[in-house]
């Protein structure tokens, strides 16, 4: 565990950055960056304000052209928006936005269908029992799909976007804060449906995020932005790193609040499996 996770098993990498730099005028949010994301993993992003993770992020996917480095999804090396190979790849992940960025004017099941529109020759009646398939699989009841996004929660909301970000079943889902703005209880039960859809459905998932709850619940290892780069490891691992804000966040009041919590849901999990 290091700077970087490095490209060990370069045939498992779904996503490669090396040497990547960004910056807005003279300011330099990333210098020489690697971050690597390996086939069926929960890769979580973490770092203090102004680290880059939106950015970052932005740059993987497509919406930003870094100002230096090499960024490789699925085998494609991509630049940023006009690039030829967006749009193939587009088909091939999904993104869920914080609040789920749902269009207001369309209806939960024609947002769904709207990456169904524009990347699949499905007709309209193929495309609403794929949206009715996904709606069910987030665990939404099925008149939501005919509600407006005003009309819904904000948990709800979040699950209709989980389900337009599944809609293509993509090979990378990307998260970015999907558990922010919800309650204790909201926020255990969505980690808990991440989960179980990457177990049941083995994508690769990417979560930004501030949550250390999830970090602990179900992110197989960190990457943590500081310094203009990464490093990475799991949340065992970090918590050994010297670093002060690593040290700070993993080991502060919160980060041994989520690590109990942890423990006691696996203490829970080996007795319920001990009395069947």
């Amino acid at each position: 565990m290091g700077s970087s996770n490095g490209a060990k098993g370069s045939e498992d990498l779904v996503i490669r950055v090396t040497g990547l730099r960004t910056q807005f005028g003279s300011h330099v949010v990333h210098e020489k960056l690697d971050f690597f994301v390996r086939r069926g993993e929960v890769m979580g992003l973490v770092g203090g304000s102004g680290t880059g993770k939106s950015v970052l992020l932005k740059c993987i996917i497509g919406l930003m052209r870094p100002a230096a480095g090499r960024i490789e999804i699925l085998g494609r090396s991509i630049e940023g928006p006009g690039d030829s190979d967006l749009r193939v790849l587009q088909q091939r992940w999904g993104m869920l936005f914080q609040d789920g960025a749902l269009f207001s004017s369309l209806t939960v099941a024609q947002n769904i269908e709207v990456p169904l529109a524009e990347h699949t020759d499905l007709s309209p009646r193929l495309r609403r029992e794929v949206s009715d398939l996904k709606v069910n699989l987030v665990g939404l009841p099925l008149e939501a799909a005919h509600k407006y996004p005003s009309e819904l929660s904000g948990g709800m909301r979040k699950r209709a976007g989980l389900a337009r970000a599944l809609a293509l079943d993509p090979e990378i889902l990307f998260l970015d804060e999907p558990t922010a703005g919800l309650d204790p209880i909201g926020a255990n039960q969505f980690d808990e449906l991440i989960g179980d859809l990457q177990k049941a459905l083995g994508f690769t998932v990417v979560m930004v995020t501030h949550d250390l709850d999830s970090l602990y619940a179900i992110c197989d290892r960190v990457s943590v932005l500081v310094d203009k780069r990464v490093k990475v490891g799991t949340v065992t691992e970090l918590e050994r790193e010297s670093d002060p804000w690593i040290q700070d966040y993993f080991l502060g009041p919160r980060g041994r609040a989520a690590a109990v919590a942890k423990q006691r849901a696996g203490q829970q999990t080996q007795l319920g499996t001990g009395e069947r």
